[in-house]
């Protein structure tokens, strides 16, 4: 049975002034699983992801041509709010920032803004996320400490729980274990491979180890272009591509 896609890309292009920074991307993004978008630095990955969420928007020296499509709507030629559009992907960037204001009111935050308001149902909602984050056995005493006290594992696991929070249906992870120490980044890992039960999760990385222990599917970039996608199976054990094969043997130039 063919994998019913969440996202698909088509025919994307993004030039930043005169450089053409995504060639021609077209990719399918099956729902509920880890895609892992795979390359060198300097690739094009954050800025494929960044191009999901609409993030590229914030920048006027961008201009992006194509069509992404969550479901059945194109979200680069639609009348919804980009704000809208944001709320249904949760994002962790490379380095967690939490907002400066206690570890509760992280949660609440966004509880509060679609109208979560009641307190009963406001705590229920941050033990909710917090121990979905894997975070709630480490913090359920301090909860009134800042977000700040926390260290940057544990601030990534609160981001992570802050995304979840405004109910996505998606998550978007760029490098998301890049500043961790080794044991908070495996939680980080495990924990978006139990996350695929209910989202769909995409992560850009360079570290293939990880990408070989959490992707069901790869998204394998060179300058901008993909060169090679499918599952991790194939990538990983029959790539196609000769640029791939050497990527994988670490002899890539």
């Amino acid at each position: 049975m063919e994998e019913k896609a969440k996202i698909r890309i088509r025919d994307l292009n993004l030039y930043i002034s005169k450089q053409h920074i995504l060639k021609n991307v077209n990719v399918d993004i099956p729902e509920k699983k880890v895609t892992v978008i795979l390359g060198p630095s300097g690739c094009g990955k954050t800025t494929l992801l960044k191009s999901m969420n609409r993030l590229t928007d914030l920048y006027p020296e961008v201009k992006v041509s194509g069509s992404i499509f969550i479901g059945d709507e194109d979200i680069l030629n639609t009348t919804e709010e980009i704000t809208a559009i944001r709320k249904r992907m949760g994002l962790l960037s490379q380095r967690p920032y939490p907002l400066p204001m206690s570890i509760f009111n992280n949660i609440a935050f966004g509880l509060r803004i679609s109208g979560r308001t009641k307190k009963k149902i406001l705590d229920q909602r941050v033990e909710h996320y917090l121990r979905q984050a894997n975070l709630w056995e480490e913090v359920q005493y301090r909860l009134k400490d800042p977000a700040s006290a926390l260290s940057i594992g544990q601030q990534q696991r609160l981001c992570l729980a802050r995304g979840l929070s405004v109910d996505p249906e998606i998550i978007l992870a760029d490098e998301p274990t890049s500043a961790l120490d080794p044991i908070s980044s495996d939680v980080i890992e495990k924990k978006f491979v139990d996350l695929k039960e209910n989202y769909t999760v995409v992560v850009v990385t360079h570290i293939l180890r990880q990408a070989r222990r959490i992707a069901d599917n790869v998204i394998f970039m060179y300058m901008g272009e993909v060169i090679e996608q499918g599952t991790a199976d194939d990538i990983f054990n029959n790539p196609k591509e000769e640029r791939t094969k050497q990527y994988l043997k670490g002899t890539f130039n």
